[in-house]
């Protein structure tokens, strides 16, 4: 997954993922606190509350939805950089998915924020969940396959916790948090098969892929940090920030990229989904999960993610997997959900 952009209510793909799309990154509690469960908002908590019972049916749906758009993602990346660069999947992807937004933005005549402060705020914002992470996921998958990009993206909730109790005052280590993150962190040992130095093809991807869930990370702990309660709808908020992701991509790309010369119709059809449903949709898909499922709820469906990359690279693309790349996948998603559990449980 992909998480992609923030929302107000619920502190919010992937995306990849994700999202990294405009939805809770893989593996994070989109309700407040991290790993608390509380909402940071009345928004939020509204947003949050569990689904009506005549609607259960519809959310179960839509969870397997979101996991398959997210899961998906990631061969989507990898189909489109087979006709374009990295930095082009980037931006077409951003600019799209924003594209997207601003149309729902249109339909419900909503209207993106004005204040400057709250702009450079979501161009940061934008950078660290979209620009960034984006490029470097599609750089990676030139390196390594899209089922390992996936894996490692579910590193992302482990990061977010690292970055937010090292950066947030209120965000205190406990027991869950130091061996979640101890346990998930193994995983990726086990996953780059380090008994074999570094078992992963191309560690130099690998290490790409870590540092765009990094970068997703620090993004979200800065969302909570400065966009948690700004007055603008979830909405708004994610379709700023995915334009000025696209602005800041659409500076560069010209520089440090050629035209391509040809548009091939399954790399195109593989970007255009990527934008307007692995981005776009894939928010209003997860808007609409929090707010009659629970912010909880919502955020499982990281679980899944890496598992529908993972059989989508394998069926699809006939990508090779060592034994111990899901098998560490398993252990960083056990330590993703160890680190999230609420302090009252302990």
């Amino acid at each position: 997954m992909d998480s992609v952009s923030s929302t107000t209510e619920s502190a919010t793909d992937s995306g990849d993922g994700v999202s990294p799309s405009p939805a809770a990154p893989p593996g994070h509690r989109p309700n407040g606190r991290f790993g608390t469960g509380t909402p940071s908002s009345p928004a939020e908590a509204a947003e949050g509350s569990p689904s009506r019972s005549r609607r259960s049916l519809d959310w179960r749906i839509r969870f397997l939805l979101l996991a398959l758009v997210w899961g998906l993602s990631f061969l989507f990346v990898k189909v489109s950089g087979e006709a374009f660069a990295p930095l082009q999947v980037a931006l077409g992807r951003v600019a799209l998915g924003a594209l997207a937004l601003l149309m729902v933005l249109a339909v419900k005549r909503d209207a993106l924020p004005r204040r400057p402060v709250l702009w450079l705020h979501l161009a940061a914002a934008g950078f660290l969940l979209n620009a960034l992470p984006f490029t470097l996921f599609a750089y990676s998958e030139e390196r390594i396959t899209s089922a390992l990009a996936g894996i490692c993206n579910a590193t992302t909730p482990l990061f977010t916790l690292l970055v937010a109790i090292s950066a947030l005052p209120n965000e205190r280590p406990n027991r869950n948090r130091l061996a979640g993150m101890a346990i998930g962190f193994l995983g990726v040992l086990v996953v780059f098969g380090v008994w074999n130095g570094a078992d992963v093809g191309d560690p130099v991807g690998a290490g790409l892929a870590l540092t765009a869930a990094l970068s997703m990370g620090a993004g979200w702990v800065y969302v909570r940090r400065f966009l948690t309660d700004s007055g603008h709808s979830s909405v708004s908020l994610s379709a700023a920030q995915l334009t000025a992701g696209a602005v800041e991509l659409g500076l560069v790309t010209p520089f440090l990229t050629s035209l391509p010369r040809q548009f091939p119709l399954a790399q195109s059809l593989s970007l255009l989904t990527l934008g307007t449903v692995g981005t776009g949709v894939a928010f209003l898909i997860q808007y609409g999960l929090v707010r009659d499922a629970g912010a909880t709820v919502a955020s499982m469906v990281t679980y899944l993610v890496p598992i529908i990359s993972t059989v989508a690279g394998v069926l699809v693309l006939g990508e090779m997997l060592n034994w111990h790349q899901p098998v560490g996948a398993v252990v960083i998603l056990a330590g993703a959900a160890l680190s999230q559990r609420p302090v009252s449980s302990q």
